[in-house]
């Protein structure tokens, strides 16, 4: 099966700094990807190459196929993109834009798809609404819809729930989820790891322009060792037996690492033998932001190139 997005040694360089340095990625038809990374990864400058909005300086790149710079009319007809940067006209309502998007695909009658994408980003009561008298959150719906409104097969969403409400939150991401059950291939690009690790299959985490994991959700959190307890006391001070365990003290909660199970009844004993109260206590289970902690901070020595 041809992969929905296929990234070959592509290098961008701005200047003397390699923004992108060799990135080898294929993503396959159906899944739902993460790409993560701290700020200035290179993750913004990765997708404008696959959108077609950015050179790369060397490599190639395609959608479906076809090759984002040579057959780049049909890649961009295959792939929706929402941005970070809320884009949009301030003369149009929401409907107008929607329709004027389906034009720059040479989409006609288009009324029945745009109506059912208004109705499940919930904007049926600002459809005739101009642009510019909407909320930053209703902006957001808008461009999910207009990165939705030619039906494209791979949707690239960038930080699509930066800064929107809970409500929005849940209600865009039952749409993508039926979405990607239809078939959809969605890459996601978020800070919010919770959200990674509850809908992705697979994830890439890019440090300094390069690709520094590619692997499953499930295989990464699996090969985290040790558990963590979470604690609150009282007195609110740790016992000197369990010093070398603890990893933070946060807003009058303790978490310590332990490598077994069985070493909590150690812990409980030096509680007992201190004579400290344990007023909450819950065992942490190990997930996606842990990992990705783990994996940038052994990544530090890995350096921007200049040239």
């Amino acid at each position: 099966m041809t992969p929905a997005i296929e990234v070959r040694q592509v290098y961008k360089r701005f200047g003397a700094l390699h923004a992108l340095h060799g990135i080898d990625l294929e993503i396959n038809t159906g899944e739902f990807f993460a790409l993560l990374g701290p700020n200035g990864a290179g993750k913004t400058t990765l997708i404008n190459i696959i959108a077609g909005l950015t050179l790369a300086s060397s490599g190639s790149a395609r959608v479906k196929g076809h090759d984002v710079v040579a057959e780049y009319r049909e890649a961009r007809r295959m792939l929706g993109v929402v941005p970070q940067e809320l884009v949009f006209d301030p003369f149009f309502t929401v409907r107008e834009t929607l329709l004027f998007q389906s034009g720059y695909y040479g989409i006609k009658k288009n009324n029945g798809w745009i109506d059912e994408i208004i109705h499940h980003l919930d904007l049926a009561d600002k459809a005739d609404t101009n642009m510019r008298s909407l909320s930053g959150g209703m902006k957001r719906r808008v461009l999910v819809a207009q990165a939705l409104v030619h039906k494209p097969p791979v949707i690239i969403l960038d930080e699509p729930t930066a800064g929107v409400d809970v409500e929005l939150r849940q209600a865009l991401w039952r749409f993508i989820k039926q979405l990607n059950r239809n078939g959809h291939t969605i890459v996601l690009t978020t800070h919010y790891l919770e959200e990674a690790e509850a809908l992705c299959n697979r994830v890439a985490m890019l440090k300094n322009g390069s690709i520094v994991v590619l692997e499953s959700v499930r295989n990464l959190i699996s090969n985290i060792s040790g558990h963590r307890i979470r604690l609150r006391l009282s007195p609110d001070t740790l016992p000197t037996a369990l010093q070398l365990l603890a990893i933070s003290h946060d807003q009058g909660y303790h978490v310590l690492a332990i490598e077994e199970c069985c070493q909590l009844e150690n812990v409980m004993a030096a509680l007992r033998a201190a004579q400290t109260q344990i007023l909450e206590l819950q065992i942490l289970q190990p997930d996606l932001e842990e990992v990705f902690v783990k994996i940038m901070h052994s990544a530090e020595n890995l350096k921007p190139v200049s040239v």
